[in-house]
């Protein structure tokens, strides 16, 4: 298939700002870098994670990076982002993701994940559930998180969960109600967003993944870039992506701050009409 015309403009081999990259090409700042060093000692020590930051700062980048991180032979991973559910279902939610085959009734479903559990630390394997958008999850479910993690009157440490979400999350588990589970997060991480020049590096970097080492945008319009997004990188993707395609039709060599300009005020108007 012939790569689009402004991907042959630019001499790129993929689209470098697509979501569809691998694990192992993700990038990270130092400061979730060390993110990622964190949750790998907690999920070394067997403990739980409360992981918060707003939409697009890269949680779950940390938690790719983090399974790729993670030895397959000793961790067991179940990643669950259907958070809006009641307990039964929920917990049936996660029997289906551990490859279970979900009872009827919440009583069984959770007997039949605790026993699942306990066999795969008698093979010296850690599970760990990856609970994305927490901080939708109803109140009956939080009320009964804590319970999954208490193995032989809460001596053994079977289980961790990271629990992952808005920073509003933060707030729901300081309530008096959810002590019990908030106590048992060992490890409290609060993401913040990219820094300028964050924002310049990620840039280079994923254009340097799709195939071109050269700078495609100019300071000025980088500088932009990162003014409007704000330091979300889901955002920055998403502009430097139609800047890199206007500049194209536009036949010039660079990025500049005027290209990005027009592209915000596209945006704009579209926003207006």
């Amino acid at each position: 298939m012939t790569a689009p015309r402004w991907l042959q403009h630019w001499g790129l081999n993929r689209d470098p700002f697509s979501k569809e990259i691998d694990d192992g090409e993700l990038w990270l700042p130092s400061s979730k870098a060390s993110v990622v060093e964190r949750l790998v000692d907690s999920m070394q020590e067997r403990t739980s994670v409360l992981l918060v930051g707003e939409p697009g700062v890269g949680k779950t980048c940390v938690l790719r990076a983090l399974r790729h991180r993670l030895p397959e032979a000793g961790f067991k991973l179940t990643y669950c982002h259907n958070a809006t559910l009641g307990r039964r279902d929920f917990y049936r939610q996660l029997c289906t993701a551990m490859g279970l085959s979900p009872k009827a009734t919440a009583a069984a479903v959770f007997h039949d994940i605790s026993s699942h559990i306990e066999s795969l630390g008698k093979e010296r394997i850690h599970p760990v559930f990856l609970l994305d958008e927490s901080h939708l999850l109803q109140q009956e479910v939080l009320d009964h998180i804590h319970i999954l993690l208490n193995y032989s009157w809460d001596a053994k440490a079977l289980l961790s969960v990271i629990l992952v979400g808005l920073p509003e999350l933060w707030d729901k588990l300081e309530l008096r109600r959810n002590r019990s589970l908030f106590s048992r997060l060992s490890h409290r991480i609060a993401l913040g967003q990219a820094s300028a020049a964050d924002t310049a590096e990620y840039t280079q970097y994923r254009l340097s993944l799709a195939g071109v080492s050269r700078a495609l945008f100019q300071d000025d319009a980088l500088a932009l870039l990162h003014e409007t997004s704000g330091g979300v990188l889901r955002d920055v993707d998403r502009l430097a992506s139609a800047a890199l395609k206007a500049a194209h039709r536009r036949m010039v060599t660079a990025v500049g701050r005027d290209v990005v300009a027009d592209v915000l005020e596209a945006e704009a108007a579209q926003r207006r009409s």
